[in-house]
């Protein structure tokens, strides 16, 4: 059915099925790479590789979540080292980030741990929650490529 101008639209959230397909279109252009984390056998968290860009750049950024059961484990920091190797040497990124919200301490020792350094402050940098939140910016550099 056609939307009457100035009407509002009711917008359906995406499903899971979506999601993957989604997450599997970036991947396959090469975007983004999306991956699962995995302990004994129950799915705990996600983590991935996102904007990477190529060229004068090539750099891209990591996010990630954990289930707070899980979480205190090292599987994130496991995750974060393995993912940045495979960046690093596979595709020849120079640079990733890693951005956090600066209350999310746990996030900062994930980052921290795995070698990434802070950079600086990002004010007003993702919209999240509503809002536009800042974020710290950290940082890690392949160490194989001038």
């Amino acid at each position: 059915m056609p939307r009457v101008p100035g009407e509002k639209s009711e917008r359906k959230l995406p499903t899971y099925f979506s999601m993957v397909a989604a997450h599997n279109k970036e991947g396959r252009s090469g975007r983004s790479i999306s991956l699962a984390i995995w302990y004994q056998g129950a799915l705990v968290g996600q983590i991935s590789l996102g904007g990477i860009i190529y060229g004068a750049l090539r750099g891209a950024h990591i996010g990630y979540w954990i289930d707070t059961a899980y979480a205190n484990r090292g599987l994130v920091t496991s995750s974060v080292e393995m993912l940045t190797q495979f960046a690093f040497d596979e595709l020849k990124l120079h640079r990733i980030e890693i951005n956090i919200r600066p209350e999310n301490d746990a996030s900062r020792k994930v980052a921290e741990k795995s070698g990434y350094h802070l950079e600086g402050e990002r004010p007003r940098f993702l919209h999240i929650d509503g809002q536009w939140r800042d974020h710290l910016s950290f940082v890690r550099e392949n160490p194989n490529i001038s």
